[in-house]
């Protein structure tokens, strides 16, 4: 579940630490959520869309949320709603207002995820482990684990586990999307993306802004 978002970040890195998970389905609709258990805004979760027509579409729990995360991603829309997650060792359910709702069963992770566990956290969350990590990452899955993002932010993934997500249901508005499929063409929301193959990834993300040295 989430908790209450708190005042705006002040200045300095700001860390989010959680998970995200990249969907694909049938439909050609492609899903990004992200559960992110602590942060500057205390744990919330939110949900990127994005339609076959291209159009892309942020739900977020909270204004403050909402205007962070648009601010830092390209949006064509962004809604207000609440963003309920519900987290199990096997499968995850996720409830935007109603407008989305979202199951998705995750497998055994494979050699990359054991991979991504043996690193330590401290060694992982590290923006400078991500120059490590950037060359296999694109290679690998096609993804970047650093960037720059909108607003003259910059941001640093460090994934600490990877597991598959083997099977999917969604509805939007009301409308079936379809079964799982990978996540093709890739999202278009700001530099990274996500793995073309459904996963669900832990990761802790750093972002600072333009100024800011770490």
């Amino acid at each position: 579940m989430n908790r209450p978002a708190t005042a705006s970040p002040g200045p300095g890195p700001l860390l989010f630490d959680g998970w995200i998970a990249g969907v694909g389905t049938t439909s050609g609709t492609r899903l990004v959520l992200g559960h992110w258990l602590s942060s500057p805004f205390g744990g919330f979760s939110d949900v990127m869309v994005e339609r076959p027509d291209g159009h892309r579409l942020l739900l977020a729990p909270t204004p403050e949320t909402a205007r962070f995360v648009g601010e830092t991603y390209a949006f064509d829309e962004v809604r207000v709603v609440p963003v309920r997650v519900r987290a199990g060792e096997d499968g995850w359910s996720v409830d935007a207002g109603a407008l989305l709702r979202l199951r998705f069963a995750v497998g055994r992770r494979g050699l990359v995820g054991l991979l991504l566990r043996a690193v330590p956290g401290a060694l992982a969350a590290r923006p400078a482990w991500t120059a490590v990590t950037d060359p296999p990452a694109r290679l690998l899955m096609g993804v970047r684990t650093r960037g720059s993002a909108v607003g003259d932010r910059r941001e640093y993934y460090g994934a600490r586990d990877l597991r598959p997500v083997t099977a999917a249901t969604a509805e939007f508005e009301g409308r079936d999307l379809g079964m799982l499929a990978t996540i093709v063409p890739p999202v278009r929301f700001g530099f990274g993306s996500t793995p073309r193959r459904p996963s669900l990834v832990r990761v802790t993300t750093t972002v600072l802004a333009g100024r800011q040295v770490y």
